[in-house]
């Protein structure tokens, strides 16, 4: 199984908690498939929606979502097109800001159909699709992300990308070269610094080669869309508390980046440092942290 695989990487004390993997669900958005795998809690109090970034899916977050189940929480992670099981009739013509709309009207449609708080949880690149969803919805308690990657600010841009030229004109530069190749796929690794994905070589190796997650093909209009996309500004934010639970090592997006976003955000905030974790925490004493933070938004409710 997918999970498997990167569960493997995990500290031992957590290894078990995905045993017996999610549940795959289906949903159907506009003319795309999207995989959804679940852990289903009925005697949960709130549920947990978990996003993946541009080297993610299901199958990486689900160690992850398993210890969030184990805490008590119900767990959705879908697979945003291009990723994952999820089944796009068009995949050229995938762009960020259509993640966006999928994302919101899945919030949208899982409220419809059960109550219960709903906590948005983004990892990596997926902090900032929580964000802008919360405010975007007003469905949402509140919002768990590892990292805050403005792609309007220069700094984040540089962060995020292998070269440094993309922090300067890479959304004019991209813009002009995706209105005559825009459908054009280029291995994501191409433009993300996937080499730091961890701290340990063999998992950023997986990640970056694994068909489904790091390793898949991306529009040159959706890099587009995604360096130029303008987010909503953090003084102009209208969601829940955000809680940042950024990994303290993380060497593809220093912790400052995503701080000095937060600082701005008009909400509660707060963070929490994973101490001896990198960009994909694996490491202890931050897992142990990561974990603590759940089980305390958890006894809020």
């Amino acid at each position: 199984m997918d999970f498997d695989r990167y569960g493997r990487f995990l500290p031992t004390a957590y290894q078990g908690a995905s045993t017996g993997g999610p549940e795959s669900t289906y949903w159907t958005w506009r003319d795309t498939t999207v995989h959804v795998a679940r852990a289903v809690r009925p005697e949960s109090n709130v549920r947990v929606l978990a996003l993946h970034g541009a080297g993610g899916y299901s199958g990486l977050l689900w160690p992850y979502a398993a210890i969030a189940a184990r805490e008590g929480f119900e767990v959705m992670c879908p697979d945003l097109p291009l990723y994952g099981d999820t089944v796009v009739p068009d995949p050229s013509s995938v762009r960020y800001g259509g993640w966006l709309d999928l994302l919101c009207d899945l919030v949208v449609a899982e409220k419809s159909i059960d109550d219960r708080p709903l906590i948005l949880f983004g990892a990596s690149m997926g902090g900032m699709l929580a964000y802008e969803v919360a405010h975007r919805t007003g469905l949402v308690d509140k919002v768990i992300a590892t990292c805050l990657l403005d792609p309007g600010d220069p700094v984040a841009r540089r962060a995020a990308a292998r070269f440094d030229i993309l922090g300067g004109p890479a959304p004019q530069l991209l813009r002009a070269v995706s209105s005559v190749a825009g459908r054009i796929r280029v291995p994501v690794r191409w433009m993300a610094d996937m080499a730091n994905m961890s701290l340990n070589s063999e998992l950023s190796n997986l990640c970056a080669g694994d068909p489904k997650g790091g390793g898949v093909a991306v529009p040159v209009g959706f890099l587009a869309d995604f360096f130029g996309y303008a987010h909503t500004r953090p003084e102009e934010y209208d969601g829940p508390s955000v809680l940042l639970t950024h990994p303290a090592e993380d060497r593809w997006t220093p912790p400052q980046v995503s701080i000095r976003f937060l600082q701005r955000v008009r909400a509660d905030t707060e963070i929490v440092m994973l101490d001896g974790c990198g960009h994909l925490p694996v490491e202890e004493p931050g897992l142990t942290q990561l974990a603590d933070a759940l089980r305390s938004v958890l006894k809020s409710y």
